[in-house]
């Protein structure tokens, strides 16, 4: 009994890892938004009923898809972190930065999927929501080691926060690094958007007839967010 149990699970398992597989496919071709659970089915020799069992909607299949980019770009950035040594806090941050990009580059369709227009008539529910944490607090990770080791010197002055951004700030940091002053929290999170903003910029083309190709562009701006938000040399 418990040996059909898994034979089922896992036939199920590697289904389910097709059905996506396809899914990822279709995402390439037609976008998000003409992403279809009847083309999945026929392209995979399915009844078009029968893949509703799996993923009941196109909203359902689009999370998976979603959780599964976002875990998939945050292990990328946690094995980066990982494979310098603890006490080289510049490498690791920097190591992050380019391993969102390189992640990016080579799953465009999975990273449009997360951080380009959103889908018409999707919303996307909380599972979403700690598996998107997972780059920027990879980037916590190394900056409250930074902070901790008294080694945070940001080398230009990033301004006085308003009351507003400041007590945003204080909330934020409340939940992943109650130890960090609000003016660091803030200079993080700049740099996070930054970091998106770009890789967004050139898979998406704007930095076509500018900095393109980008490589030499992308490493200068990481080494001055590094800078900012006050990483070690």
């Amino acid at each position: 009994m418990n040996a059909g149990r898994t034979a089922r699970d896992r036939a199920r398992a590697e289904l389910t890892a097709e059905i996506k597989d396809e899914a990822r496919r279709q995402l390439g071709v037609y976008g998000a938004d003409g992403l279809s659970l009847r083309a999945v089915a026929r392209e995979l020799g399915m009844v078009s009923s029968a893949i509703y069992r799996y993923f009941p909607s196109k909203d359902e299949l689009l999370t998976a898809l979603i959780v599964d980019a976002y875990r998939a770009l945050g292990v990328a950035a946690t094995a980066a972190d990982q494979r310098l040594p603890e006490r080289d806090l510049r490498g690791r941050w920097q190591a992050v930065c380019h391993a969102v990009r390189d992640w990016a580059r080579a799953n465009r369709h999975e990273y449009a999927l997360i951080y380009g227009s959103p889908v018409p008539g999707y919303t996307a529910p909380e599972i979403t929501i700690a598996e998107a944490n997972k780059v920027p607090l990879v980037m916590v990770r190394v900056l409250r080691q930074a902070w901790a080791e008294g080694t945070l010197r940001p080398t230009r002055d990033s301004g006085v926060l308003s009351d507003g951004l400041a007590e945003q700030c204080r909330t934020l940091a409340e939940a992943v690094a109650p130890e960090l002053p609000p003016e660091v929290l803030a200079r993080a999170i700049v740099c996070w958007t930054q970091l998106f903003g770009m890789v967004s910029f050139e898979l998406f083309g704007q930095l076509v007839g500018s900095v393109d190709p980008s490589d030499e562009f992308f490493a200068y701006a990481v080494d001055v967010l590094a800078d900012l938000v006050g990483m070690p040399s």
